[in-house]
């Protein structure tokens, strides 16, 4: 046996003890995990149960002072509205962020054509794709739009309808492919569609404190209860939500999506 294989075989055999001690270290861990925890889940509430004052209030507060039915928007929007006005400026550094990455190693010269790896060709989406897609863009888009608009009756509002309507970008870029996606939509706009939207949320609070009243504080009439034009002022932060999450997360597709013209050295730029 020669000095090569000696030396594989004790490779291989100091491999096998590491993985031992790893998988002896992984097992005494997940028996203390357990241990810890058991205690813990013992004394959660069980499934359904409602230990808790503060849905009551909630409950409370919503139809009463705010005539919204939707109590996650009561306290997004009305509770807790300035942490929603950080998390709308989290979003809204976190997208600048991730734009400046993916322009700084691109640039911004949109004359490129998009980018094609050798071994993959960029084909032509099947017809029945295409078809798909485009029927399903617009029907996204306005599912988005019912989401959004009824935030204050039920589940739903700026956030989740925001993603819907961001998702249908991606339905028209199956659909009509890079070339006529790029000439449908820009950049530009959905970036001011986020910055729009975050300063709309910020104003809503001055314009409250101009008015007297505590920052975010509702001011204008709150409506009848189970209308969709109810609950005042929050209307107006739900569409600063609204277009700060749809420009958001468009911005970031948008940016993902022109890395497709983005060619490395050597790569083929037919297609």
């Amino acid at each position: 046996m020669n000095a090569v294989d000696v030396s594989s075989r004790e490779a291989q055999a100091t491999i096998a003890r590491r993985a031992s001690v790893l998988r002896g270290a992984f097992a005494a861990l997940a028996v203390a995990l357990v241990v810890a925890a058991w205690p813990v889940m013992r004394a959660m509430p069980q499934f359904g149960a409602h230990p808790l004052i503060y849905g009551d209030r909630v409950n409370a507060i919503g139809p009463a002072e705010r005539h919204i039915t939707n109590m996650v928007s009561a306290i997004n929007f009305d509770i807790r509205g300035l942490d929603t006005l950080g998390e709308e400026f989290m979003l809204l550094c976190t997208v600048t962020g991730g734009t400046i990455l993916l322009r700084g190693g691109r640039g911004e010269d949109r004359r490129a054509q998009p980018g094609c790896v050798r071994g993959r060709a960029n084909h032509r989406p099947p017809d029945s794709l295409r078809l798909l897609c485009r029927m399903l863009a617009p029907l996204t888009m306005v599912f988005g739009l019912y989401l959004a608009i009824n935030a204050v009756l039920t589940p739903g509002g700026g956030f989740q309808g925001g993603v819907v309507i961001a998702s249908a970008l991606l339905l028209i870029y199956l659909a009509e492919g890079y070339a006529g996606w790029r000439d449908a939509l820009g950049g530009e706009f959905f970036d001011a569609m986020e910055g729009l939207g975050a300063a709309l949320y910020a104003l809503c609070g001055f314009a409250a404190m101009g008015l007297g009243r505590p920052y975010l504080a509702v001011f204008l009439p709150l409506g009848s209860l189970k209308s969709t034009f109810s609950g005042g002022s929050m209307l107006i932060v739900n569409l600063g939500v609204t277009l700060a999450v749809a420009g958001g997360f468009a911005t970031l597709l948008i940016e993902f999506m022109e890395e497709t013209r983005a060619l490395n050295p050597g790569d083929d730029a037919d297609g």
